[in-house]
């Protein structure tokens, strides 16, 4: 779009919204402000402007306000261009494809959208919205409350559910800004029907233009970003520090799918120190999705022994065999795929997506939900799904295409060793305590919110250390259930007495030649807590009389064939 009779002016004042005065050709003359917005911003006296010279001689306000020089940037004010330019653009093919036929100010229901375009079967609404307003590179719209702007974007929403396409096209009356945003300091109303337009199917779109004193074309696509600017201004500093400051872990070398996969499934609910031994091992053992898939589960249970839900590494060799069966052994490299492949959630896929393909996806993790929610200080409880949802959906816009690993990363480990749970956060050397809302309103510490787990249940256990000379008793658990499948020492509910105990070795076909009082334990399930006494029993040949379905085991076999959960561990040290 192209102007004439374009005059250079130094503009004055403005009075109100619709006129100004400005110095032009040594004259103070009155402008006409074609923009009804504030701009507070922009129309500072002494700034320069550029008018237009009507051409009705008989027009009382002989100019019209066109464009201003804020530094070295130039920024169209003609609230009436915005609508010219997209319908040059759309004209030249650039929505549906050449041919289509493009029709302004089209009635809809109780709207009037800027146009209607239909080619080839497809048919859409637009509405075009002008922005001015910029600060350090980031535009922002309204600049002022807009009903009406609310109105169009919901009635967009309704035109979606009847079939059509519907699209928000903000045209950024400048160049060279870095993204869009709503303003929801002037009108937030406008800015949540701009999330809810998206989440029912509205396009928004955003593009920058070349401004020069007498044109203005359409440009490069702008992103768009509809959750806070705060996680978008976080970008740059989390990435540079992550890079600079991240931990020497040996799953962050020689990056595969599958080394990320058996890292985040062991790292679930486990201290990353305690992790770094289970992962060498298990990597060292079964190197490939391969070896997973063909290994015996007794192998594969006594490499998960000690991190315990041991159903993780049962559905990881169920999701190997998976990908052996349905993607010719390749990992698969698409979120859906990845996200398909049994036992594996959200996090695990956005996690193997981000950090192995660079996939923008997020994962977000007990750590990443505890950042965001003290960065935005959002008082949000973080246990419900629904929470968790939305910072995925949050996260997911925002993350940087070129840098997606380093970035949830980034946030994983800020969680890990900067913003720390149960404790001060390390605000100090935060990269983003600048940012931060919940460190700006001293609520740091009382963030994220996390509605209280149910008690657990307890179950009193007496555990038996059922020995002879140079074997043990262990038994298998049932196939369903807490600790399914795995070994176990003998054990029976109650805390028994000695003599309790005496009368139950009796009655499984064994007689005690030497009883001793082994250590009380305590061992937290998710929703049970096993609170343990123990004996030690010495008998005399167990295999020989025992009618109990036991297995008779050495010290070595105990070792490197048979898997005993974690629960036991205080009473290892009594088994030989």
């Amino acid at each position: 779009m192209r102007y004439e009779r374009i005059e250079e002016a130094i503009f004055l004042e403005r009075p109100n919204r619709f006129i100004a005065y400005a110095l032009i050709r040594g004259e103070k003359e009155v402008v006409h402000v074609k923009n009804t917005g504030r701009c507070a911003e922009l129309l500072i006296p002494g700034a320069k402007i550029y008018v237009q010279e009507s051409d009705n001689p008989e027009r009382k306000t002989k100019w019209d306000l066109i464009a201003v020089k804020k530094k070295d940037r130039m920024i169209n004010m003609d609230s009436q261009i915005p609508n010219k330019v997209v319908q040059e653009w759309l004209l030249k093919g650039n929505l549906f494809g050449e041919g289509s036929i493009v029709r302004p100010e089209t009635t809809y229901k109780n709207s009037r959208f800027d146009f209607y375009v239909e080619n080839k079967g497809r048919k859409a609404f637009l509405e075009v919205k002008g922005v001015t307003l910029e600060n350090n590179g980031v535009v922002k719209f309204p600049d002022a409350p807009s009903e009406r702007a609310v109105k169009h974007v919901g009635e967009l929403i309704e035109a979606v559910k009847e079939g059509y396409e519907a699209y928000v096209v903000f045209v950024i009356q400048m160049e060279h800004v870095r993204y869009f945003t709503p303003n929801m300091d002037t009108h937030a109303e406008f800015g949540t029907m701009l999330k809810k337009a998206k989440k029912a199917g509205v396009k928004i779109l955003a593009f920058d233009s070349k401004v020069t004193q007498d044109e203005m074309i359409l440009n490069d696509e702008v992103e768009v970003v509809l959750t806070d600017p705060i996680l978008k201004e976080s970008v740059d500093p989390l990435v540079h520090w992550f890079r600079k400051n991240k931990r020497d872990l040996p799953w962050r070398k020689e990056i595969s799918p599958y080394r990320v996969w058996v890292s985040e499934i062991m790292l679930q609910q486990t201290r990353v120190e305690a992790v770094k031994g289970y992962f060498e091992r298990f990597m060292k053992a079964l190197p490939t999705v391969e070896t997973l898939a063909t290994a015996q589960e007794d192998r594969i249970l006594k490499l998960w022994e000690g991190l315990g839900y041991y159903n993780r590494v049962r559905n990881m060799q169920k999701a190997a065999v998976q990908i052996m069966e349905e993607h010719q052994g390749v990992f698969p490299k698409t979120y859906e795929e990845i996200h398909a492949l049994k036992g594996i959630g959200d996090y695990t896929a956005g996690a193997i997506c981000s950090f192995a393909y660079g996939i923008a996806k997020p994962a977000v993790d007990g750590n990443v939900l505890r950042v965001v929610s003290r960065l935005l200080a959002d008082e949000s409880d973080i246990a419900k799904a629904s929470v968790k949802k939305q910072m995925e959906e949050q996260i997911e816009e925002i993350i940087p295409r070129d840098a997606a690993s380093d970035f949830n990363q980034g946030l994983i480990e800020l969680g890990a060793i900067v913003c720390v749970p149960n404790g001060e956060p390390k605000c100090e050397v935060c990269p983003l305590v600048h940012l931060c809302k919940a460190k700006a309103k001293g609520i740091e510490n009382q963030l994220p919110i996390k509605t209280k787990a149910k008690d657990r249940r307890i179950e009193k256990r007496t555990i038996l250390i059922l020995k002879d000379s140079d074997t043990i008793a262990i038994r298998k658990r049932p196939a369903k259930g807490l600790l399914a499948g795995l070994y176990e020492l003998p054990n029976v509910e109650g805390h028994l007495t000695r003599k309790q105990v005496i009368d139950y070795c009796n009655s499984i076909g064994l007689s005690p030649l030497h009883i001793e009082k082994a250590e009380n334990a305590k061992h937290i399930f998710s929703h049970v807590e096993w609170h343990m006494t123990g004996y030690v029993i010495k008998v005399d040949e167990l295999e020989k009389n025992c009618n109990e379905d036991l297995l008779f085991v050495k010290q070595v076999e105990l070792e490197k064939t048979y898997s005993i959960p974690s629960a036991f561990e205080k009473y290892r040290k009594y088994c030989f």
